[in-house]
């Protein structure tokens, strides 16, 4: 939505140009305003885009007078009568008052535990002058990002790295710690660390964290506003679907609020089906209708998939389009893009390598096309499978087996297996192996290790890993049973998405915004009893009972076939594929690279990738970690100089000096 920046010395004045070089780094991206505010030590900026109808014209960064505070913000407040009835203020300032001055008021009330009472996705800082001090916070889940950088006299922020490396003190040199924590994670998860960032002299505020800054000194501190209080008890089903619908559509209406067009992604699914179908009933009320868009295979894309899986989720979407109404819905197959393709724009936008490659060209699309389109709002539903949509039936059913609850366990099974059209006897075979492992017979695949063994032992990843319940082969232990603690204690789980979300928002000038990640909802979502997610052979229980009336039975009550977005990356990347196979013949051979990466997994899977690749291998996990390792040789080069081997490159600029200018 917006980018924030600013330069605090705790004892010399702020030169004015460093505040324009980090502004000047920021003009990249579309602003509907550019904005400053300095005294002798401080310095504040905001690149705003106007998305809020109170954000039009908004004075940001903006310093109240009479309380002697100043405040930049990268925020939507979705509770706002909420706060505005808190601070008692008054009706007609209620239209007109932006979200940042909301802010700075219930940081006047409430201080250090401002963070408490918003809800919300929000980064921002406050310089309060009365006490000399620098204030900042990042919501819970990390949906709006901020970086920094300080040591003894000074300290700076900014909402995306590239501004700050514009300052001269700042080297521009590889975190060794990160980049190990990265290459050695094979999931989803980026790194366990995530106030450490790639850059050595830049940090990251941490999801639910404050950070502090008084003479010099760094605070970072995390708050609380998870409450899995799990006492949620009514008597009937019927109120805890009234409950949530009541929940969720609050949730959903808060994140309409822009004088622009209002988007969503769509695929076939529950998750951005049930957003899709609260938010268009909402803007019918308004006469504002909903655009949908919808990532669909390449046109020549052919079908290898098993009979219960749609690349090609359009039947579904059309059912939801259909059923749901006041949707104008649009569908990219943008066949001249693909994962390959995208590396340095994504590189470009996440400033980091990433893991999500798969999806990423259509994400990026999506957004792109949605930004051409004036949409303000593009909502989505990719926190749902953690909360609206949670329910792990097969895990859920291990548990009545290892406990012996085999009468329960028939009965479910009974109804589960005639919903997805499989037999019992399979499906117990499947339980019987996540309960009792030895049934396996050794037959797991592990992703293939990304990182150089020597430089996992030099950096002790893996104990580190370990401390944070991330095991060797990748997987964090999380199950039905610890999932509260987990979300709570792990601030990892939120980042990445996070960040990509915020990011896109700024590179298309709109805000990403997502439902199923208010905290209420999670709160509630959270406090429930197990047999509100799965029961009568029904798993993501819940939500399929909510949306009954909202979304097509065809949709809402399908469990046999899933969706599967990304099943053609393989297929797009074809017509590049002897460049691709050229970068990473040209990566097993760079020095330097070898220093991170396995260079005898890369060769083992080169071999296996020369040959131009089906479709079908689109889930091979040695092609996959291929395109990783490439992702990260491309940043790594990017980042020292552009060409030449890594290795040679660091050298050189280590003796020239050139790596920290």
């Amino acid at each position: 939505m917006s980018a924030i920046a600013g330069i605090y010395h705790v004892k010399e004045t702020v030169p004015g140009y460093h505040g324009q070089q980090m502004m000047q780094a920021l003009s990249k991206f579309p602003a509907d305003a550019a904005q400053t505010w300095k005294r002798e030590n401080v310095f504040l900026g905001c690149h705003a885009q106007w998305i809020a109808p109170e954000s039009i014209g908004e004075q940001l960064p903006f310093y109240d007078y009479e309380r002697r505070l100043a405040i930049t913000a990268d925020a939507m407040i979705d509770n706002r009568k909420e706060l505005f009835d808190k601070l008692g203020i008054h009706y007609d300032e209620r239209k007109i008052m932006p979200d940042s001055q909301l802010i700075l008021l219930a940081y006047s009330k409430w201080r250090d535990d401002v963070v408490k009472h918003l809800i919300g996705d929000f980064a921002f800082m406050i310089w309060d002058e009365k006490n000399q001090k620098l204030f900042g916070a990042r919501d819970f889940s990390g949906t709006r990002s901020l970086y920094f950088h300080h040591n003894n006299e000074r300290f700076a922020f900014c909402t995306v790295m590239e501004p700050l490396l514009r300052l001269p003190y700042i080297q521009r040199d590889v975190n060794e710690e990160w980049l190990a924590e990265y290459l050695a994670i094979s999931t989803m998860i980026d790194v366990v660390d995530v106030s450490k960032t790639v850059i050595k002299d830049i940090q990251q505020v941490p999801p639910s964290h404050t950070v502090t800054v008084i003479n010099g000194k760094v605070i970072l501190s995390k708050y609380q506003v998870l409450s899995f209080d799990n006492k949620i008890r009514f008597k009937t089903n019927d109120e805890y679907i009234e409950a949530f619908r009541d929940i969720f559509q609050k949730a959903v209406d808060a994140r309409l609020r822009t004088f622009k067009s209002v988007g969503s992604h769509l695929s076939g699914g529950l998750d951005s089906g049930s957003v899709v179908s609260f938010a268009a009933k909402t803007l019918q009320k308004q006469n504002k209708r909903l655009h949908t868009y919808s990532s669909i295979p390449a046109e020549d894309f052919q079908d290898y998939t098993p009979r219960n899986y749609f690349p090609d989720e359009r039947p579904y979407i059309s059912e939801t389009v259909d059923y749901v109404g006041n949707i104008d819905d649009h569908y990219l197959s943008l066949n001249s893009i693909n994962s390959y393709t995208d590396i340095d724009d994504w590189l470009d936008i996440y400033e980091t390598p990433y893991k999500f490659f798969e999806n990423s060209f259509w994400m990026k699309a999506i957004s792109e096309q949605a930004g051409k389109d004036d949409v303000g709002i593009l909502l989505n539903g990719a926190r749902g499978n953690f909360t609206v949509s949670w329910g792990p039936a097969l895990e859920y059913y291990g548990h009545l087996l290892k406990s012996m609850k085999l009468i329960r366990l028939a009965r479910e099974l009974k109804m589960y297996s005639r919903n997805i059209g499989s037999g019992r006897k399979k499906l117990l075979q499947v339980i019987g192996k996540q309960v009792f492992p030895f049934l396996n017979n050794g037959t797991n695949y592990q992703f293939p290790m990304l990182i150089n063994p020597e430089f996992a032992a030099k950096m002790n990843v893996f104990d580190k890993l370990q401390n944070h319940g991330i095991k060797a082969d990748g997987f964090t232990g999380l199950t039905i049973f610890n999932i509260r603690e987990h979300l709570i204690n792990n601030e990892f789980i939120w980042n990445s998405s996070g960040v990509a979300f915020s990011k896109l928002s700024l590179k298309y000038g709109l805000l990403m915004r997502d439902p199923t990640n208010d905290i209420r909802v999670i709160n509630y979502c959270m406090s429930l009893p197990l047999d509100q997610f799965i029961n009568n052979g029904m798993d993501r229980a819940l939500i399929r009972n909510a949306t009954n009336g909202y979304l097509p039975d065809n949709v809402r009550l399908n469990q046999k076939n899933h969706g599967l977005q990304s099943a053609d990356w393989v297929h797009r990347m074809i017509p590049c594929w002897t460049d691709f196979i050229k970068e990473a013949k040209q990566l097993v051979k760079d020095k330097g690279a070898a220093q991170y990466l396995n260079i005898e997994a890369i060769s083992n899977a080169l071999s296996t990738a020369r040959e131009v690749q089906k479709g079908d291998s689109a889930f091979d996990p040695e092609l996959r970690m291929l395109v990783r390792s490439i992702i990260v040789y491309r940043f790594l080069h990017s980042f020292y100089l552009e060409g030449g081997d890594i290795y040679e490159t660091r050298m050189e600029s280590a003796k020239t000096g050139i790596a920290g200018s």
